[in-house]
């Protein structure tokens, strides 16, 4: 039987990508390629895909919302197509939901599609439509995420508690079990790991651009490419800091912050 897939991304790149790493998959057909999530949302209804790579980052309408638009007993097999960090790709892994990070690597590529052969083979699909149902619902209640969002940080040492409010954070570096909160020209050593901290941080506010820094966006002056697909963020105070971000990615949550 024939795997049905559309592919769902705003860079024709991406799409292209997904498109060659499907020529080695026999019995994946490709139904069709979209380009915006309105496209999507219509082209799911006519066509029933058994299986959507879905880009999440999508102007006017992304990709939850265009889950969000269609029928739960039309709810395909997803797969997730993304340049999310790693706390918000947790929220997929708690609802057993895969994803590619962009750019695709051919071996995980095929991992999450053999995964989704099996859920196809095994008739999993209702059960991965409704791990999609509890995202969304979710997603829905912003208020809720927010109530958990940091809005000061409590530094302690042997003489005092500093309160930080996170506005005045320029960044927040890994070290060890243990981060250093740089606020202008003071440091404050926090005994907290920089996973822990991203989590409890507003992901429009802040950005992991690294394994070992987290920053504010509304610190970031220029982004800078530099040699052999390496690229360095520039703050506003003069700092500058590699980033394993993709500068288009960070780019875009800027203009949308």
């Amino acid at each position: 039987m024939k795997i049905r897939a559309l592919i769902v991304d705003d860079e024709p790149l991406a799409r292209e990508r997904i498109r060659l790493l499907l020529r080695d998959a026999a019995d994946v057909e490709l139904a069709g390629e979209c380009d915006c999530g309105a496209d999507a949302v219509a082209r799911i209804g006519e066509l029933h895909p058994d299986l959507l790579f879905l880009d999440v980052q999508m102007p006017e309408l992304d990709g939850f919302a265009v889950l969000q638009q269609i029928p739960a007993d039309q709810l395909p097999v997803v797969i997730f197509v993304t340049a999310f960090d790693q706390h918000a790709l947790r929220a997929f892994e708690a609802h057993a939901l895969d994803y590619l990070l962009k750019p695709c690597k051919p071996v995980r590529f095929h991992e999450a599609l053999q995964r989704a052969r099996e859920q196809l083979r095994n008739q999993q699909a209702g059960r991965t439509a409704q791990g999609l149902l509890d995202l969304l619902a979710e997603r829905v209640q912003p208020a809720a995420a927010a109530s958990s969002q940091l809005a000061r940080i409590a530094i302690k040492t042997d003489e005092k508690v500093t309160f930080v409010n996170v506005d005045d954070i320029d960044t927040i570096e890994s070290a060890g079990n243990y981060v250093v909160v740089h606020v202008g020209k003071e440091n404050h050593i926090l005994r907290e790991t920089l996973t822990n901290l991203e989590a409890r941080l507003a992901p429009e506010k802040f950005m992991r651009i690294s394994r070992a820094a987290i920053v504010n966006l509304a610190r970031i002056k220029e982004l800078q490419p530099l040699f052999k697909g390496d690229s360095v963020i520039i703050l506003k105070n003069g700092r500058s800091l590699p980033t394993t971000r993709s500068l288009r990615d960070i780019q875009k949550q800027m203009e949308f912050r």
